[in-house]
């Protein structure tokens, strides 16, 4: 199926789960969050692989709508947190109303996201809420390491990558997951399908960081840089602290100490940094990396050669994307 088509008929379920409720002042920031925009990702994957499995996919639209209920509540409850004014472009919950009824909505969206799950029944309930369980304080525990980051000068890389498994890939995998559950596939199945997810959600983020620094500005989306401007602990920023000398170490040290909010001079400086010691290729050595660990966890799906294609095709376009 057309992904477009797929992300039309998810949008058009989301709008009707989250539609003319009251009080509107706990759901409208509600609606504003889930209805602004973002890829759908995770909801696709998980109504995918309950197609591929075989399930029809009315079947898995509550899961779907359970997955991206719960990603937007960690991003309206991370923006808090952050302090950040934007969230895709547009005034973040907290900015637009107030602090207090966005740790309110975002409760209210975690909540919502295990009422979806009551559309499934028997083992299969048990089996999704208790994946959602475990999935959610994982989350949970990639965001405190990513907190924890913030306060010591140095991450070891094998750190790094836990915390963005925790905090972003076990989610991905969580979701195809999903479909496989509601298929009732086999055991082994289910674990081949998640680490299918995980490993590209790895992928994934070490994309984002590579983006961030190297990527097109006009495709990209938003300022290049930005991970620099905010002194992100970044798969770049660690691997170049790892492979510089100790003068270039120490310089990039103080440039990440620096307090000035908008400093392109600290962009330069740093990307400098960055293309002396080839991080770029660093970074897109591990994206290869991590996609090929995925597709040999694909093999394992039990999936026919034709849906593997389809999956194969997937993981190397999102891989391959420039946004």
């Amino acid at each position: 199926m057309d992904l477009s088509a797929l992300k039309e008929i998810f949008e058009n379920y989301l709008h009707q789960q989250i539609d003319h409720k009251q009080p509107v002042n706990l759901y409208r920031p509600i609606q504003y969050t889930l209805e602004n925009g973002g890829k759908r990702i995770r909801p696709i994957l998980v109504l995918l692989a309950a197609k591929s499995f075989g399930v029809d996919l009315e079947k898995a639209l509550p899961a779907a709508a359970a997955i991206e209920i719960f990603h937007n509540f960690t991003l309206l409850h991370d923006d808090i947190m952050d302090d950040a004014p934007l969230r895709r472009g547009k005034p973040t919950v907290h900015q637009k109303w107030d602090e207090n009824t966005a740790i309110l909505s975002g409760d209210t969206m975690l909540i919502l996201a295990y009422k979806m799950l009551e559309a499934y029944e028997g083992v299969t309930y048990k089996q999704l809420n208790m994946l959602l369980n475990k999935t959610a304080v994982e989350v949970c525990e990639g965001q405190q390491m990513d907190m924890d980051f913030e306060e010591r000068d140095f991450v070891p890389i094998d750190e790094y990558i836990e915390m963005i498994r925790l905090k972003t890939a076990v989610l991905l995998g969580a979701a195809l997951k999903f479909g496989g559950i509601i298929a009732q596939v086999p055991p082994k199945q289910l674990s081949a399908i998640s680490r299918f997810g995980e490993k590209l959600g790895l992928a994934f983020q070490i994309q984002d960081d590579y983006l961030d620094s190297f990527g097109d500005m006009t495709s990209f989306g938003k300022r290049i840089g930005g991970d620099i401007l905010d002194r992100k602990k970044t798969f770049l920023y660690l691997t170049a602290l790892s492979a510089a000398s100790p003068d270039d170490r120490q310089k990039l040290l103080n440039l990440y100490s620096q307090k000035s909010p908008d400093n392109q001079n600290l962009i330069a400086e740093v990307m400098a940094i960055f293309k002396k010691y080839a991080i770029d290729k660093v970074a897109q050595k591990a994206i290869e990396t991590y996609t090929g660990e995925a597709l040999e966890a694909l093999e394992k799906t039990g999936l026919t050669d034709g849906q593997k294609d389809f999956w194969s095709g997937f993981a190397t376009e999102l891989m391959n994307r420039a946004v």
